[in-house]
């Protein structure tokens, strides 16, 4: 026999049998160990919210793709896939409520290992499901613009009615609605998803949220991606009938309503457009883009010279622009729709 066939002795196998059991014994704490931090590091992504009415995603894939949609390193093309492949993931969990009918005929083909005798058995049953909710997509710009085609691929045959929404964070309470287009008269909507990728403070939101209920729409959900805990807890406080699914809950939230740590201006970042100041000041510091030199030397120059004109013409500018704003404000506050604390931002 040969040395590697000689045979163990018993307390060999016996010590082996033993060690075996310890070793399994010490595996099943630490395999509970690791269980439990990975669900620390789950529920830490979210932040609880005792409210039925509220459901906030615990998907990992979801969390990996908000990461990216936070980075200030994502270029505006990857932020406006990503957002859109979040909110086509939120959308299947907000839409898991809408009433369907079920029990209606389907012709389904008739595969090459099927008889007629399995089709006429498999066309006697019903087995097909109609949606019965008419949806009504709310987008509120023009963020919400990023995602309303995700939500049209999920129910393409949604009715979509964009509402233009602004704050002065610091100056306003209430934000100013510039642009509506609900339809006049009776609403013909059976629910309404309101899109939005930040709740902040919810001073957005709780106004279109009225303006929803005047319309008359039965049930109205907010979808949105990333939301404070405090915009959260008022959206509940004022409107506990609405729906919220949102994918993300950060603690931090500032005096002006900004979500912390959040991920930025969604608007600039789907645009592209959140350089465009800094751009526009450097271009009028050097007298034009692209120009050398000379050509602010020719341009301070000629200012010098006609100071006085200059001066009057940007006096007069800076009073119509005021004048544009102010009329905006007055045409479109809505302080008198909303129902919030006057502290709130």
């Amino acid at each position: 026999m040969s040395p590697s066939a000689t045979p163990t002795s018993p307390v060999t196998v016996a010590a082996i049998t033993a060690e075996a059991k310890a070793t399994a014994v010490v595996s099943k704490p630490e395999e509970e160990a690791n269980t439990n931090t990975s669900s620390e590091v789950s529920n830490t992504a979210n932040t609880s919210i005792s409210n039925s009415n509220i459901h906030v995603s615990s998907h990992p894939v979801l969390f990996h793709k908000i990461t990216i949609l936070r980075s200030s390193l994502t270029d505006p093309g990857t932020f406006r896939s990503v957002l859109r492949q979040v909110t086509y993931h939120l959308g299947y969990e907000a839409t898991q409520s809408l009433q369907v009918q079920k029990g209606l005929p389907v012709t389904v083909p008739l595969g090459k290992e099927l008889t007629p005798e399995h089709e006429e058995l498999r066309s006697s049953l019903d087995c097909g499901f109609k949606l019965l909710d008419r949806v009504a997509l709310i987008p509120i710009l023009r963020s919400g613009l990023g995602m309303t085609d995700a939500m049209l691929e999920l129910l393409p045959n949604s009715a979509v009615h964009h509402i233009g929404m602004y704050r002065t964070p610091g100056v306003h309470e209430a934000p100013v609605q510039y642009y509506n287009r609900l339809p006049r008269g009776k609403c013909q909507s059976d629910v309404a998803y309101v899109l939005d990728p930040i709740v902040g403070s919810a001073a957005t939101i709780m106004a279109v949220v009225s303006i929803l209920k005047k319309w008359g729409v039965p049930k109205i959900h907010v979808i949105t991606v990333l939301a404070s805990k405090k915009g959260l807890e008022l959206l509940v406080e004022k409107h506990p009938e609405v729906f919220v699914t949102v994918g993300i809950v950060d603690n931090d939230l500032t005096e002006n309503g900004i979500v912390l740590p959040g991920m930025g201006d969604v608007g600039d970042r789907l645009f592209g457009t959140g350089n465009h100041d800094s751009l526009e000041n450097t271009s009028n510091s050097n007298g034009s883009s692209g120009s050398g030199s000379g050509s602010g030397t020719i341009s301070a120059t000629t200012a010098s010279v006609d100071g006085g004109n200059n001066t009057a013409a940007t006096t007069a500018a800076a009073a119509t622009r005021e004048e544009q704003a102010n009329k905006r404000k007055r045409s479109a506050s809505l302080q008198l729709e909303m129902d919030i604390p006057s502290s709130t931002k």
